[in-house]
């Protein structure tokens, strides 16, 4: 079997910037994983957001995008669907801890209006999480091809 001939890697610059983000935590989580992570974190923050800003639902909605977006750059690439459809899940188990009420019927009631009202955040952590999705799906196809093309045809 004859040797493949493969072209040189080329080294990136190393500088202090890479370095930091190969310090960074890299996990790899399943589409149950990365639901309960995002849950979690959701579920926590949604506390603190209580204790220290008094329920504010737009601050929920800020700190819900950078956790959709953590959660779909940590998912396995075999499970990459799941990230776009855990994190309505997890915005809504957070949301149960800051909309209150006397009740079932107001606690409900009060989570389908911040489900309404805050829709646009709901929307936008979604729309990171498959934008994120989408580009790590494509970015090994958009190789291969590059590869394919780099590649001498044998043909006859």
């Amino acid at each position: 079997m004859a040797p493949r001939n493969r072209p040189a890697r080329t080294r990136r610059p190393t500088g202090p910037a890479p370095a930091r983000l190969r310090q960074l935590p890299n996990p790899r989580l399943t589409g149950l994983g990365g639901g309960l992570f995002c849950s979690a974190v959701m579920l926590v923050l949604a506390f603190l957001d209580a204790l220290l800003f008094g329920s504010s639902l737009t601050v929920y909605g800020v700190l819900f995008l950078p956790v959709c977006a953590l959660t779909a750059a940590w998912v396995r690439r075999g499970n990459l669907v799941t990230g776009p459809v855990v994190v309505p899940i997890a915005f809504t188990v957070g949301l149960l801890p800051i909309t209150g009420g006397e009740g079932v019927g107001a606690r409900l009631m009060n989570l389908f209006t911040a489900l309404a009202t805050e829709a646009g955040w709901l929307y936008g952590g979604t729309l990171v999480a498959g934008v994120i999705v989408i580009t790590r799906r494509l970015r090994p196809v958009q190789r291969r091809r590059a590869t394919a093309k780099a590649r001498p045809s044998t043909g006859g």
